[in-house]
């Protein structure tokens, strides 16, 4: 067995490690005070940045949580409305900060597998009377991390984005694997982005940097995001350690991205072979697998534990469904390990019954 595959976290893919290119990188890059715009690896990742999502401009922001909620700040007003899907980061997973920080409140909107269409938008939009919440903003996320990575139609997107600019809405991509969609679709990432007036995106997801985030949109907007940013505590003085990792990433990583989405499908198609376990090989497009484990007999959080015991980690997301996301870190020969350890599991659990 490779040392590598002992233990194989699949919980994210988050938990990459820097490449030794990246850490080479980062021992020689050239820094200055980002606080001052002086930062020149900053600044060349940023413009990398922006031109991959064919946007005037980007900046860099330690957390995407924090590029997510610059951009819902600038776009709305206390007391607006931000729809989003039912389960999308903006609302489940960045500790309500459109509450806490932009004084808006989303407007949930259930989807199967998180993908919104515009006709389900405008069936939950109130009339706009002033007595209402305004509708100030709309924010899509691609790929749809609760839903199992899957990835917005192009179409499907565009039109959301049309709808809503008629109607004087903004509409923000919350596309930190936005990448692994652009794999999936096969198509350029600046065609995804394009609809949108403004994006984010991670470096330390599946492009697997170390640290860091994008925000993408018009000059004005940038503009008035690196102010937000500084708010928020995102002045980072010397960054460009930290940026040059992520232009190696930004660079040469999404070529990468095929091969987790075949080691999940790899994964998911086992899965389903198995007794006890279910999964729906249709949600399967990028690098995430959800799969529910209750038929089984133990809950999603003892067959997680089990895993872990036996040195495969995948997190529960609810009382029968699990989470694995492929990544640069874990190849085929760990996601083959992953799947025997998975397969023991299920098997043990079934002849206890």
């Amino acid at each position: 067995m490779p040392n590598e595959c002992r233990v194989v976290d699949l919980r994210s893919d988050t938990v990459t490690r820097p490449t030794p290119e990246m850490r080479r990188a980062m021992a020689e890059a050239e820094v200055g005070d980002d606080v001052y715009r002086e930062d020149p690896t900053v600044n060349r990742l940023e413009e990398r940045a922006a031109q991959a999502l064919g946007k005037e401009a980007a900046l860099f922001v330690p957390t995407g949580t924090m590029g997510n909620q610059i951009a819902i700040k600038l776009e709305s007003a206390p007391g607006d409305e931000v729809i989003c899907e039912e389960y999308s980061h903006v609302a489940n997973y960045e500790m309500g900060m459109m509450a806490a920080w932009s004084g808006c409140q989303p407007r949930l909107i259930p989807s199967e597998h998180g993908q919104l269409s515009w006709d389900q938008i405008q069936e939950r939009m109130r009339p706009d009377i002033y007595y209402y919440s305004r509708h100030a903003l709309v924010v899509l996320e691609n790929t749809h991390n609760m839903g199992g990575g899957t990835v917005y139609p192009i179409e499907a997107a565009q039109e959301i984005c049309d709808r809503a600019h008629e109607r004087g809405m903004r509409v923000h991509l919350d596309g930190a694997r936005i990448f692994n969609a652009a794999t999936y679709l096969g198509r350029p990432a600046a065609e995804l982005a394009a609809p949108f007036d403004s994006v984010m995106f991670c470096l330390s997801k599946g492009l697997g940097a170390p640290v860091g985030s994008l925000v993408a949109g018009s000059r004005e907007f940038i503009g008035r995001a690196l102010r937000v940013r500084k708010m928020m505590g995102g002045g980072m003085r010397q960054a460009g350690v930290l940026a040059a990792a992520g232009l190696i990433a930004l660079e040469k990583h999404p070529a990468k991205l095929a091969e987790d989405h075949r080691n999940a499908r790899y994964l998911a198609e086992a899965l389903s072979r198995l007794p006890g376990i279910q999964v729906d090989l249709g949600r399967v497009q990028t690098n995430i697998v959800m799969f529910d484990a209750s038929g089984t007999g133990l809950s999603a959080e003892e067959f997680s534990r089990r895993l872990k015991a036996r040195g495969v980690l995948i997190n529960p997301v609810n009382e029968t469904r699990l989470r694995l996301v492929t990544h640069s870190d874990a190849g085929r020969a760990c996601c083959e390990r992953a799947m025997a350890v998975i397969a023991e599991a299920a098997e043990a659990a079934l002849r206890a019954e």
